[in-house]
């Protein structure tokens, strides 16, 4: 498989703030990278150097491409779409997907409208009058219309209900099985996105303290679920991880215990959540 985004030893300072400190990772066509972290992590900063917008030591190239240097060509396949809304609120729907097949020579139309009439998204409204949830599913379609090849999602659906997430990631998923493209989701909803991603990057105060495929960390840990009886007993396995309940508490733990713990209570899997608040703690 082809490499879209190479990001290697990237590094990104303010001031005296290290915001990124010798970030790297590679992401496939056919890849999806969970990107995540608490905020100040430094997510919003290695988003802003992959697209271009900000100054960075190390090397990024996307479809090739440095971002620094061919911006204007690397837009032709590389998009973004983010919380906050980016759209010309003086539009209407259809002055939107007429400049943008004007502009973008990949533009194609049809295959726009075709995925807004599953919408309630009117040609002739105009931009500002669109719910947050509207205006999320637009920009989708936008995209998906252009055939971009790399798409940045950062915070995509927050502040939308149920309805429209469902929707915006039944449009996704659709979209990126259609070609070879790769996709890079920044979320604090980690149980949301889960299911969607191959690998994840997780970020503290600008390190990476972790990056690795899905189906790898779900070998490496597991979740043992007992009475305080087995306190004792579990503290001995190293946990990385309590959530204490009123009658049962969870322990994190590394799959190197998993023959021990089999006699002392239920297992489960451990869920990326799980991991991603005991590294967020303490660091695994």
């Amino acid at each position: 498989m082809k490499i879209l985004v190479d990001v290697n030893k990237v590094s990104k300072k303010y001031k005296s703030t290290l915001a990124l400190d010798n970030v790297s990772f590679t992401l496939k066509e056919g890849q999806i990278l969970g990107l995540l972290g608490h905020n100040g992590a430094g997510k919003s900063s290695l988003i802003g150097a992959i697209l271009g917008a900000l100054s960075y030591q190390g090397k990024i190239t996307v479809c090739a491409l440095d971002p620094r240097k061919k911006r204007a060509q690397l837009m032709q396949h590389l998009a973004y779409i983010s919380d906050v809304n980016v759209l010309p609120l003086w539009m209407t729907v259809a002055q939107i997907l007429r400049y943008s097949q004007g502009v973008h020579p990949r533009f194609d139309i049809a295959k726009a409208k075709e995925i807004l009439v599953d919408t309630n998204i009117l040609m002739s409204q105009n931009i500002a009058t669109l719910s947050k949830g509207m205006r999320v599913q637009l920009h989708l379609a936008l995209i998906i219309a252009t055939d971009t090849r790399v798409l940045i999602l950062d915070e995509p659906t927050l502040g939308l209900d149920l309805l429209y997430r469902d929707t915006f990631y039944k449009h996704l998923i659709t979209w990126f099985q259609e070609g070879s493209r790769s996709l890079i989701i920044a979320s604090h909803e980690v149980n949301e996105i889960e299911h969607l991603l191959t690998d994840v990057l997780i970020l503290k105060q600008g390190k990476m303290a972790l990056y690795t495929e899905i189906e790898t960390l779900q070998e490496q840990y597991f979740i043992l679920e007992g009475g305080a009886e087995l306190h004792d007993r579990v503290r001995k396995m190293s946990p990385l991880g309590i959530q204490s309940g009123f009658a049962m508490t969870k322990w994190l733990l590394k799959s190197q215990y998993l023959e021990e713990a089999q006699t002392l209570g239920i297992i489960t899997k451990a869920s990326l959540q799980d991991i991603f608040i005991a590294i967020q703690k303490e660091g695994l």
